[in-house]
């Protein structure tokens, strides 16, 4: 997953979450996907204390107390941008709006509306599944086999299981009878069962892996370190 800069940096970057093991989260109970191409704002004083950066939502969440938060894919899972409270290592800044080029701080209220319809009637199906949400922000998958050649599988969607949590949904080549694949096609599989799952890029940066160069390298070195 790559950051897009609103300041002059390189936008390139692979910057880990704050993440605490111990600490018990409250469950996703609804998503709502965003569409407008609304980001995340945050700052990340390891690499500039007068820049802020954006990186876009893939949806807004109703959590089981009662909270709402933006969710993105990062690293190999999935972040609530409400963990981002260290200017050290990512701090929310509010929301941005690229279009109008305007900055928010709250939930749009058409989000809101939404999540408000979905709680009380969400219902798991047979595979446990509540919801399935397509991917608009080109988020791929990229796996790492054990000879250490890597590919980047996109993300067609994302499921949100009864336990409260999303898992990314890929197709398996070898099954798809349709083009394009769309969330619910059978040959679609969680990417969490595909072999060696390091990260979760957005597009930008997956087609900079694509196009090789520095960025590639960087990215490489990181997924086979860890």
């Amino acid at each position: 997953m790559a950051t897009r800069n609103l300041g002059n940096t390189p936008s390139a970057q692979i910057l880990p979450f704050p993440t605490n093991a111990a600490r018990t989260e409250p469950s996703i109970v609804a998503v709502s996907p965003e569409f407008q191409g609304y980001c995340l704002l945050y700052a990340h004083h390891a690499l500039s204390t007068d820049k802020l950066y954006a990186l876009r939502i893939l949806c807004w969440a109703r959590l089981d107390n009662g909270d709402d938060v933006a969710l993105v894919p990062w690293l190999d899972g999935v972040a609530r941008c409400s963990e981002l409270n260290d200017a050290q290592t990512g701090l929310s800044q509010g929301y941005f709006d690229p279009i109008a080029e305007q900055r928010f701080d709250v939930m749009p209220t058409h989000h809101s509306a939404i999540l408000d319809s979905l709680c009380p009637k969400q219902a798991s199906s047979d595979n446990g599944v509540i919801q399935e949400i397509p991917d608009l922000i080109g988020s791929h998958a990229a796996l790492l086999n054990d000879g250490h050649e890597f590919q980047l599988e996109p993300v067609v969607s994302w499921q949100l299981l009864a336990g409260g949590r999303l898992q990314a949904m890929i197709a398996d080549p070898e099954k798809i009878t349709q083009h394009p694949v769309l969330p619910g096609d059978p040959c679609l599989y969680p990417a969490t069962e595909a072999e060696g799952l390091r990260y979760y890029f957005q597009y930008h940066i997956a087609n900079q892996i694509k196009r090789g160069g520095e960025m590639t390298a960087r990215a490489l070195h990181s997924l086979i370190k860890h």
